[in-house]
C-alpha cells in the first residue's frame, strides 16, 4: 500500500500549490505508515523531479511523449489511475486546480474510489475511519466526509496546507503506459497563460475591486497596490461583465474560488455570490464608503471611506515601509 500524488506542471515548472499537495500527501502517508510516490506527466527536468523528494516523495514516476505535451483530461486520468494500480496506492492526492477539478472525478470512476474535492485539512484516521474536512455549499459551509471505500481520491484546496521540506532527493523512474485512442477524442489545442501575473488560485495575497472604482480608467491604483504587495489582482462579477477587467480575474460563486492569506476588497458591496468565492480567505480587509455594505459583516478589518482617498494613502504607506526596511 502507498499514497500517490499527481504533480501538475505548468510549462515544465511546479507551482507552490504542488509543493503543498506533496506535503499534504506525505502527511497522509505518515498517518497510514506507508510511503509516498509522485507521478509527473509532461516534460520536466530531472533535477526538478528529484527535488520533489525534499517535500516527501520517495519516488517520482515520469511519463512524457508528444501526445501528452498539452493537458488531456481523460488521458491524464487514465495514466494516474494506472500508476495508482501499479504502485498499489489506495489514496490519490492532487491539487484542486482547474485541471484537478476535472481529473479527480475521472480518477475516482476508474479506481472505483470515494472522492473528496476541496479538502482543507488532514484526514481524521482515528478508529479506523477516514474523514476529510472540505468546503461545501460554495464555500459557505464545511462538510465532514467519511470515505468508506478502499480507494480514495482527495483534491487539496490551494493555500490550505503549509509547505513542509523534510526529505532528500527522490529517485526518478520512467513510467510506461499506452493510453487508448478514445482518451484523445477531446484535445486542447492551445493554453494561453498570463505569465506576467500571479495566478489567482495560487496567490497568497489578493487585491480586488468592484464597481466602486467607477470605471476601468481608475484601476491603476489597484494594480500599483497589488504590485507593491506582491499580490494578484481580482474583481467582482459586475466588473468583469462590464469588460472593465478580464473574466480571468472574476472571483466569486460563478468565477474563481480562492483562499489567500489576505484578501483586500475595495469598493465591493459583498453580495452572497461574491462571498461564496472568497470566504475561505484567512484575513479579509474591506474598504467601502457604505457602512451598511454586507461585506463588513464577514470582514476581519474594515475601513469606511472613499477608496479614492484611502487606497493612495495605503500605497504611500507601503512605499514608506519598503523604503525604511
Amino acid at each position: 500500500m502507498s499514497v500517490l500524488v499527481y504533480v501538475e506542471n505548468a510549462e515544465g515548472k511546479f507551482k507552490k500549490s504542488i509543493f503543498e499537495a506533496i506535503s499534504y500527501a506525505k502527511a497522509i502517508a505518515n498517518q497510514l505508515n506507508t510511503n509516498l510516490v509522485a507521478i509527473s506527466i509532461g516534460n520536466v527536468a530531472t533535477a526538478d523531479l528529484e527535488n520533489l523528494g525534499k517535500y516527501g516523495a520517495a519516488k517520482v514516476l515520469t511519463i512524457n511523449n508528444d501526445q501528452l505535451k498539452s493537458f488531456v483530461n481523460q488521458a491524464y486520468a487514465s495514466i494516474i489511475a494506472e500508476a495508482a494500480k501499479k504502485e498499489n496506492a489506495n489514496v490519490v492526492v492532487l491539487s484542486n486546480s482547474f485541471s484537478g477539478k476535472g481529473l479527480a472525478p475521472r480518477i475516482g470512476v476508474k479506481l472505483e474510489a470515494a472522492v473528496a474535492d476541496g479538502a482543507i485539512e488532514l484526514p481524521q484516521t482515528d478508529g479506523g475511519k477516514f474523514i476529510v474536512k472540505k468546503t461545501a455549499f460554495s464555500n459557505k459551509a464545511f462538510a465532514m466526509v467519511e470515505m468508506q471505500s478502499e480507494n480514495k481520491v482527495i483534491s487539496l484546496t490551494p493555500n490550505s496546507y503549509k509547505v513542509v521540506e523534510d526529505g532528500a532527493a527522490a529517485t526518478v523512474e520512467n513510467f510506461s503506459f499506452e493510453a487508448k485512442a478514445s482518451d484523445f477524442r477531446t484535445m486542447i489545442k492551445e493554453i494561453v497563460r498570463a505569465t506576467d501575473k500571479i495566478s489567482l488560485p495560487d496567490a497568497e495575497l489578493v487585491v480586488s475591486a468592484g464597481r466602486g472604482l467607477k470605471g476601468p480608467e481608475n484601476w491603476g491604483m489597484i494594480e500599483e497596490l497589488a504590485d507593491l504587495l506582491g499580490a494578484a489582482t481580482a474583481c467582482s462579477k459586475p466588473v468583469s461583465d462590464a469588460d472593465w477587467r478580464p473574466h480571468s480575474e472574476h472571483v466569486g460563486q460563478t468565477g474563481i474560488a480562492i483562499s489567500p492569506n489576505l484578501y483586500i476588497a475595495i469598493g465591493i458591496s459583498g453580495a452572497i455570490q461574491h462571498l461564496a468565492g472568497v470566504s475561505s480567505s484567512k484575513v479579509i480587509v474591506v474598504i467601502n464608503k457604505d457602512p451598511e455594505a454586507p461585506f463588513f459583516k464577514v470582514a476581519d478589518y474594515g475601513i469606511v471611506g472613499d477608496a479614492f482617498e484611502i487606497v493612495p494613502k495605503m500605497i504611500e504607506a507601503v512605499k514608506s515601509l519598503k523604503a525604511n526596511a
